[in-house]
């Protein structure tokens, strides 16, 4: 079948052709108005942001670490302080050529095979946008040509900046702590691009860590122009940081660093305080680390040297350390006695043991003290006094006076770790152990034994306490001191008691002799002591125990010691503890010590002779002995790898967290435990007795 053919025509042909060219048209009209309202988008609403991405592509803008606020002591004296550094970094992330950029660092700072090695280690093993350190304390120089040869070497971060420092080194590190490159978990959990600044560093322990919010400051941002490859073309206005506050401490850093020295080759710490006002004046715990070179990455063989050291130098053994105080606990003894009404006249007979139903305690002297009194008991330090005077009272009424001298009390200072002991009582071991209380508990604490433990900071707030009279508050920033502190709640007249029984045992024949002070019209009033620390068996005792200079360093006695000074008006008081120090060494031994660290307090020059004297007996000062150590490890270590060896430990915990100090803190607690254990099965330390300075004169 055929269709017609439609035929168009001239009026139609004309309508089709206007139809399109209008719609034509329109939609020409409309792209044209989408163009220019996408113009004047882009050139007024987006203006402001497009011309920040400009700016961005012409200037590269890049923080700058704030300026650390120092740490300084009550006088003034730098104790943490900042200085100059030029330094280089590398961030993993923006290196493109990493053996090119190796090469031209190696040329440009002249940089050792070692310092190349621990380079490429600390490259494997960074995060691509943690900062790797190439080199610090770079000289102008170098630093300069670094810098102008910048843009052909991307990933290179010269920075000029601020380093840490610590002008008195290890003496300072269980105070202050030190300051560390940011990790990466931490920088994960905030996402802070100052985190990853180079040359930024936070506080990774003590006060640097605790006093973090008020150190840090705020970061500055530095501008440079640039060309499209990043060529420099001209250093912009610059943001200034703002630094950090400064901290004013109440420590002395000249008796911080002298007690420190005086402590000597022992594992030990000291406290002193300020008997008016509670001001801390020092705080020492010994072996320590350096924190400089914990600021400035240490190496993986440093660590490693530090965690094996059997004198433990990353506890704070002043917050960390927990000891038996053996008789340093007399004098507050003595005092609860007298505040439950014993006659300080009253006198026990001292035969050299007392027998208590089927067993038999001793007294460090085996032939007796005879009839003594308080006073005496107190400076003759008479364990069989105390068995017995304990005995009758009960610990229970000695508790309470514990724990109001500061024992077993938590401090509120800016310490991330304290741990604070154990003031026993009957109803604190019903709910810990699910026993009663027995006549063994009350003996062995009544010379500081069994279930008793304390810190060394405890100790000397004891000593400032009954010296003072004050329920006086330790402190350690300027404002926050509380000298007005109420008076114990105890008789003055029993407190004058137990201070001459403390004067006794220096300068009336006591045990501490040794500590006497030779300085005219001053007298030092203290307290000598001894914590058993071994498990000592039957047969030892049927055969004679062993001295503690016949055995090995762990097993011998932990030394400890409190006094003040002046006796008839305290200004002055101090704790020492010496690990298993066992009072084998005279001029080692907590009286020396004691006296010669009281004594810079009154008289700085006759303090600092006595320590020029005995200081090279010992191997020379804290650095010179470090250095020694350090190297006599290298020599006889079996060495890991070079790579190893050499590489920065970046991720390592804080020295207070490390394993070595977890692993001291179990052994304390195993031996503490095998103690307690002892004195259920009719044994214990009041089995056999404190033991005292041989030579107290």
């Amino acid at each position: 079948m055929n269709r017609s053919t439609r035929i168009a025509t001239e009026a139609q042909q004309g309508y089709t052709f206007s139809r399109r060219a209008w719609l034509l048209g329109a939609a020409q009209v409309g792209v044209g108005t989408l163009l220019a309202g996408r113009m004047g988008w882009l050139a007024i609403a987006e203006n402001e942001r497009y011309n920040l991405l400009s700016e961005s592509n012409r200037v590269n803008m890049t923080l700058i670490p704030p300026r650390r606020g120092w740490l300084v002591d009550r006088h003034g004296h730098p104790i943490a302080d900042n200085r100059t550094d030029f330094r280089v970094d590398l961030i993993p992330d923006r290196i493109v050529d990493e053996e090119r950029t190796l090469a031209a660092l190696r040329d440009l700072l002249a940089l050792t095979d070692e310092d190349m090695l621990r380079i490429r280690t600390d490259l494997k093993r960074a995060a691509g946008f943690q900062p790797v350190k190439v080199a610090e304390n770079v000289g102008w120089e170098r630093f300069a040509a670094v810098q102008v040869r910048q843009p052909e070497l991307p990933g290179v971060a010269p920075t000029r900046g601020f380093a840490r420092n610590y002008p008195a080194g290890a003496a300072v590190a269980h105070l202050t702590g030190y300051v560390g490159s940011a990790s990466a978990e931490q920088y994960k959990q905030t996402r802070d691009p100052l985190l990853v600044t180079p040359g930024f560093k936070l506080g990774k322990d003590g006060l640097e860590k605790t006093l973090e919010t008020d150190l840090r400051g705020k970061p500055g941002a530095k501008r440079i122009e640039v060309t499209a490859r990043g060529k420099l073309v001209a250093e912009l206005a610059t943001r200034p940081d703002t630094p950090g506050k400064t901290q004013r401490l109440t420590i002395d850093a000249g008796l911080q660093e002298y007690a420190a020295r005086r402590l000597g080759t022992n594992s030990g710490s000291a406290v002193v305080f300020d008997c008016l006002t509670g001001e801390m004046l020092c705080m020492v715990s010994m072996p320590a680390y350096d924190p400089n070179s914990f600021s400035d990455g240490i190496s993986h063989l440093e660590w490693k040297m530090l965690s094996a050291d059997d004198h433990v130098p990353l506890m704070n053994k002043v917050t960390q350390g927990l000891y038996p105080p053996g008789s340093t606990v007399k004098p507050m003894n003595g005092l609860a006695l007298l505040e439950a009404g014993v006659d300080p006249n009253e006198r026990v007979f001292c035969g050299g043991a007392l027998r208590v139903g089927s067993g038999l305690f001793h007294c460090h002297k085996r032939r007796g003290h005879g009839a003594i009194d308080l006073r005496g008991a107190i400076a003759q330090s008479c364990d069989i006094y105390f068995y017995e005077m304990v005995r009758r009272l009960g610990y229970d009424r000695v508790a309470p006076v514990a724990r109001a001298v500061g024992l077993g009390e938590k401090y509120d200072l800016p310490f991330a770790t304290q741990r604070y002991g154990t003031v026993p009582d009957s109803a604190w071991k019903e709910r810990k152990y699910k026993t009663k209380w027995t006549v063994a508990d009350s003996l062995n604490a009544s010379i500081g034994q069994g279930y008793v433990l304390a810190n060394p900071m405890q100790l000397a707030v004891m000593a400032m306490r009954i010296g003072s009279g004050r329920m006086l508050q330790p402190s350690l920033l300027m404002d926050k001191v509380r000298p007005d502190a109420p008076a114990l709640p105890f008789s003055a007249e029993n407190l004058r008691i137990v201070r001459e029984g403390m004067w006794q045992v220096v300068n009336g024949g006591g045990t501490g002799g040794a500590s006497r002070l030779y300085i005219p019209g001053i007298d030092l009033a203290a307290k000598t002591g001894t914590a058993q620390v071994r498990r000592i068996t039957m047969a030892e005792r049927r055969s004679g125990v062993l001295s503690n200079a016949q055995l090995p360093f762990k097993l011998r006695d932990h030394a400890l010691f409190i006094c003040f000074a002046p006796a008839d008006n305290p200004r002055y008081a101090a704790g020492i503890v010496l690990e298993h120090n066992g009072h084998t060494v005279r001029n080692l031994d907590t009286p020396m010590i004691g006296r010669d660290i009281m004594t810079y307090l009154f008289d700085k020059e006759k303090a600092l002779k006595a320590l020029a004297e005995v200081e090279p007996t010992w191997g020379g000062d804290i650095r010179t002995r470090m250095a020694a150590q350090e190297a006599a490890y290298r020599a006889t270590s079996v060495a890991p790898a070079p790579a190893q060896a050499v590489a920065t430990e970046t991720d390592v915990p804080a020295p207070t967290r490390a394993p070595a100090v977890e692993q001291a803190t179990d052994a304390s607690n195993a031996a503490q435990e095998a103690t307690v254990s002892d004195i259920a099965n009719g044994a214990g330390p009041a089995s056999v007795g404190t033991t005292e300075p041989s030579d107290p004169q």
